[in-house]
């Protein structure tokens, strides 16, 4: 540059350059700056980590992508037929159980005040499909005669792969075929069971809930 193009520093007389910010770096290199190197100021992608199946995800995005890649290829797990799917129905279930009995524990430890008992079905055959059921009922509720809290999977006929359900809300995918993705259904079926709390509470009001009553 030259003393008219630009600002000159400090009186100094030695030639300099002033790089905006759109320029790139291969453009900054052709000044010839001692020194400089430019290929240490760039960022590469990591090598190796193309977008794919495998990458790492959240858990709930990765169950989300395993049950859209059921629809894409037809599947369930790697599974075709009915039955092959109704025997990886019946695993998650297995899988399932002391993470879908947790949040009704918790419930009834904190809200009913221990009032409440847990049930579960296992898996049951209805009509041609599939379900199990984890229920929540206690006295007030009975009393009322609305349905207990309701974490229910199911496997319907003619579908396609099996899904969850709360009594009142639904519905959630379920692919779930190890140990570590069971586990991590736990913050989806606490939100279930919230869900059909609340919404029992609207069937009836607030005074089937123990805790708020003592």
């Amino acid at each position: 540059m030259t003393e008219q193009e630009g600002f000159w520093p400090g009186g100094a007389r030695q030639p300099f350059a002033t790089v905006p910010y759109a320029v790139h770096l291969n453009d900054i290199a052709s000044f010839g700056f001692p020194g400089f190197n430019p290929a240490a100021c760039r960022t590469y992608p990591p090598q190796g980590k193309e977008d794919n199946m495998e990458s790492p995800r959240l858990e709930y995005t990765a169950e989300l992508l395993r049950h859209f890649t059921d629809l894409r290829d037809g599947t369930h797990g790697g599974a075709i037929s009915r039955q092959d799917k109704e025997r990886l129905f019946a695993a998650a279930v297995t899988l399932l159980d002391p993470h879908a009995r947790q949040p009704l524990n918790e419930i009834n430890t904190d809200l009913l005040l221990g009032t409440g008992e847990v049930t579960a079905t296992g898996v049951r055959r209805r009509g041609d499909g599939l379900d199990a059921i984890w229920a929540l009922s206690w006295p007030e509720q009975q009393a009322a005669r609305i349905s207990p809290v309701i974490i229910r999977a199911y496997y319907s006929a003619g579908a396609h792969h099996p899904h969850l359900q709360a009594g009142t809300a639904g519905d959630w995918p379920l692919n779930v075929f190890d140990e570590e993705q069971a586990a991590a259904q736990l913050p989806t079926l606490r939100a279930m069971a919230s869900a059909d709390l609340h919404n029992l509470v609207f069937q009836r009001d607030y005074r089937i809930i123990p805790a708020i009553l003592n």
